[in-house]
C-alpha cells in the first residue's frame, strides 16, 4: 500500500484540504479519491470531506487528525463505507421532501404561519448546499466507477448502487428546489393580494371623509362672510350638506364597482371555513 509521504505534494495537499470539491485523479501509481458529502443534524447541514487513496486493489482512508492514511481493506470496503452515510442520506432528502410538502399544504389551504420565511429560508438553505455538494460529488464518483469498470479491479455493482443512490439525492434536491421556488412565488402573490387588498379599502375610507374633510376645512377657516355663521340651525344645514356630497361621492363608487363587490361576496360564500 502506498504510504503518505510517497503521495505527491500536491495530491497531499488536495487531501489535507477539507474544503477541496470533490475529484478523482487516476496516476499510474495510484488514485485519489476525495468527496464532500452532505450530512444532516438538527441545526443544519454539515459538510464532511473524506479522502481516498487506491493502489493495488486496496483503498485507504485519509486521516486528517492524524496526517496519515489509514487501511480500509480491499477496494470493495469503500462501497461499505459510503453505503451507511448514502442511505442516510437519501432518507434525510425524502424527509425535506415531505416537510415542504406540509408547508405547501398549509400555503394553499390559507394556514399560513408566521414563520414561514423562516422555515423557507432554512429549507432553501440546506437543499441548495446538499444539492450544490453532491453535484459535485456524484461527478467524481462516476468517474471512479468508470475507471472500476474499465480496469475491472472490484465488483462493480455496489458502487454503482451508490452512485444510483447519489444521482437520486442529487435530483431529489434539485426538485425540492423547484419546489420551494414556487412556493416562494405563490406566497409573494398571496402577500401582495393582501397587501392590494388593505390599499383598496384604505382608497375607500379616505374617499368617504375626503368630502366631511372638505366641509370641516372649509368651515373652519378664520374669515368673514361663511354662510350660516349667525343661523340657528347653520350647524345642521352643514351636516345635511356634508351628507349629501358624501351621496353624491359614493352613489358612483357602488355603481362602477357593483360587479366586484358581488365578486368578492360570492367567492366569501364558497370559501370553506
Amino acid at each position: 500500500m502506498v504510504e503518505f509521504t510517497q503521495i505527491d505534494t500536491l495530491i497531499q495537499e488536495d487531501l489535507q484540504n477539507p474544503n477541496h470539491p470533490s475529484e478523482f485523479i487516476h496516476q499510474k501509481r495510484y488514485s485519489t479519491l476525495i468527496l464532500r458529502l452532505p450530512k444532516v443534524e438538527e441545526e443544519g447541514v454539515r459538510v464532511d470531506s473524506f479522502g481516498f487513496v487506491i493502489a493495488e486493489g486496496h483503498v485507504a482512508v485519509f486521516d486528517r487528525k492524524e496526517n496519515r492514511l489509514e487501511s480500509l481493506g480491499k477496494l470493495d470496503a469503500l462501497a461499505h463505507f459510503l453505503d451507511r452515510d448514502i442511505d442516510t442520506l437519501v432518507k434525510e432528502i425524502q424527509r425535506y421532501h415531505f416537510d415542504i410538502d406540509l408547508m405547501e399544504e398549509s400555503l394553499y389551504s390559507e394556514k399560513i404561519s408566521e414563520e414561514f420565511m423562516q422555515e423557507w429560508l432554512r429549507y432553501k438553505k440546506d437543499v441548495s448546499l446538499i444539492h450544490r455538494v453532491m453535484f459535485h460529488a456524484t461527478l467524481a464518483f462516476e468517474l471512479f466507477v468508470a475507471f472500476c469498470k474499465k480496469q475491472e479491479v472490484a465488483d462493480i455493482l455496489p458502487f454503482a448502487d451508490i452512485l444510483e443512490h447519489m444521482g437520486r439525492v442529487r435530483d431529489l434536491a434539485k426538485s425540492a428546489m423547484e419546489k420551494l421556488d414556487n412556493l416562494y412565488d405563490f406566497y409573494r402573490a398571496k402577500v401582495d393580494e393582501r397587501m392590494n387588498k388593505n390599499v383598496y379599502y384604505l382608497t375607500i375610507i379616505s374617499g368617504v371623509f375626503l368630502p366631511l374633510t372638505l366641509i370641516t376645512g372649509f368651515f373652519g377657516m378664520n374669515t368673514g362672510g361663511l354662510p350660516w355663521v349667525e343661523d340657528p340651525n347653520g350647524t345642521l344645514k352643514a351636516v345635511v350638506f356634508a351628507g349629501i356630497l358624501e351621496i353624491i361621492m359614493i352613489i358612483p363608487f357602488f355603481i362602477q364597482n357593483s360587479k366586484r363587490i358581488k365578486k368578492f361576496q360570492r367567492g366569501r360564500k364558497k370559501r370553506p371555513f
